[in-house]
């Protein structure tokens, strides 16, 4: 048994779409919430920049004495994720191997597209971890980087937020796919609209695969809490607190709780 709470970061508010499904799977569990928005997006940033950040938003995590750390960030952990393993000695689960697996399985041999941020695509490492299950698979991939600001500004809904996925999507729909991974965690929260782009297209998100992935590890560590009373979640952001409780309130529900603005330079991250 480990009574201690899970780690979860992402470069923003994407990150929540994993902590709904955590908070679904494993009700009894405590959650520790890292969302950088100070400096979102990831995608647009350099491979050595990336990997710092995800540092030290492992090292405030361990710093507030989590159990494990789960990196919801797509872009993390396309670049980051095995530094960040070899970096600090607690479990690490990051999200793009439980996606490639759900994607696989859902096509069935049909066509996977893969949407997501500059840097998880020109990382390849969804394509890798598709072909390692299934190397007869054909991929398509593109780029859509305005969707994580859209999705920061809480712009779900909007007729423009419509039109600009209509336009990323036109690329998928053409090459008539079967299956459409959402390849970063901001994106979920625009699955309504993309559903309805994209009709007849199974949408893979990684938020529901991870949580599973979480579960199966903690079940077989003994990694449980002793406690059978409802979990908390708390919330850390690095900038705009007030923005991101209001987005964080839309979907979370009543389990949102008001995030807490704290500065990330005080933390030393990357020390075993």
């Amino acid at each position: 048994m480990d009574n201690r709470s899970i780690g979860v970061f992402d470069s923003g508010l994407g990150g929540l779409t994993v902590v709904k499904e955590l908070m679904r799977a494993l009700p009894f569990e405590n959650i520790t919430y890292l969302g950088d928005t100070a400096r979102t997006p990831y995608g647009t940033k350099t491979k050595e920049t990336i990997i710092r950040f995800s540092l030290e938003n492992t090292g405030f995590l361990r710093h507030k004495g989590v159990k494990m750390a789960v990196v919801a960030c797509n872009t993390s952990s396309a670049i980051a994720l095995k530094k960040i393993k070899s970096s600090f000695k607690m479990p690490v689960i990051g999200v793009i191997d439980a996606g490639a697996k759900a994607a696989v399985k859902a096509a069935k041999g049909r066509t996977i597209g893969v949407i997501g941020t500059k840097a998880t695509i020109s990382s390849g490492a969804y394509e890798s971890a598709i072909k390692k299950i299934s190397p007869k698979t054909r991929i398509f991939v593109r780029a859509a980087p305005l969707l994580v600001p859209l999705v920061e500004e809480g712009w779900l809904k909007e007729k423009e937020t419509e039109a600009v996925l209509r336009k990323y999507l036109r690329f998928f729909r053409e090459r008539k796919i079967g299956v459409l991974v959402l390849g970063c965690t901001h994106y979920p929260l625009l699955k309504p609209l993309i559903k309805k782009i994209m009709p007849g297209v199974g949408i893979i998100d990684s938020a529901g695969e991870t949580a599973r992935e979480v579960v199966s590890f903690i079940g077989r560590k003994n990694f449980q809490r002793r406690s059978k009373i409802k979990g908390r979640a708390r919330f850390f952001v690095t900038d705009t607190p007030e923005a991101f409780n209001k987005v964080g309130k839309m979907f979370l529900k009543k389990s949102m709780v008001a995030a807490k603005k704290i500065a990330l330079k005080s933390v030393k991250g990357g020390v075993k």
